[in-house]
């Protein structure tokens, strides 16, 4: 079984038991303690997501908000909140069910099976990025702040892409150019300091946050 679930928890103990159990499912687990954390798994892509709604700064409901737009795979609400104003409130942000807490672990495996028989086997999850308040649509080849599309031009998102899908990692202007134009392309690498100039103005247009961070005498790399 080739099938990913992303838990997002921000109880330890619950994440480690629902790992375990699911890993001796056949699944591949992946864990976040957080909302923040989670907008970063997803970027990995998954099949399904059990997302706890009481979680600190970013609740559950805030993350599915976040995320439906660009993610079609089904997102299951952990919560020991079942009011029918809860349920109503989950359903419209985009959650397709809820999990009440105590569960029944046999239970909770036969609904997140249940919903994966129902996705559309063959198609591959949305290939999404987030980085503060943009979204990195790698699938639509697009950013946005927001619901507002940034204008880049090819060069600019094709750099863009690169480096936030190797967050933290640095590379020098020459890796960046080798990368996107190969070694035959002709042309100065030099060329590399004026798109990242250009990407720093239009993302600055829309946050103050720094995204992608110059490292003295090495290069770049994608912070956000």
């Amino acid at each position: 079984m080739n099938t990913s679930v992303l838990i997002v928890d921000d109880e330890k103990e619950i994440r480690e038991m629902l790992k375990a159990y699911f890993s001796l499912e056949g699944y591949t687990v992946y864990t976040a303690k957080n909302g923040a954390e989670a907008l970063e798994k997803i970027s990995a892509g998954c099949d399904l997501i059990l997302l706890d709604v009481n979680m600190p700064e970013m609740d559950g409901y805030e993350v599915c908000e976040r995320i439906r737009e660009f993610v079609n795979c089904p997102i299951l609400f952990l919560t020991a909140r079942i009011e029918e104003e809860d349920k109503v409130r989950g359903f419209r942000c985009g959650g397709d069910d809820y999990i009440e807490k105590p569960f029944g672990m046999m239970e909770l495996k036969e609904r997140v099976a249940a919903h994966l028989r129902r996705q559309q086997r063959g198609r591959e999850p949305e290939a999404v990025g987030f980085a503060g308040e943009f979204t990195i649509s790698y699938s639509a080849r697009q950013v946005r702040f927001g619901s507002e599309a940034v204008r880049l031009t090819k060069t600019e998102y094709e750099i863009v892409e690169f480096l936030s899908r190797h967050k933290n990692q640095v590379f020098t202007k020459e890796m960046i150019y080798e990368r996107l134009w190969g070694f035959d392309k002709d042309g100065e690498d030099s060329i590399i300091t004026e798109h990242i100039r250009r990407i720093r103005q239009k993302l600055g247009k829309y946050s103050d946050e720094t995204m992608v961070e110059t490292v003295w005498g090495v290069g770049y790399r994608w912070i956000g």
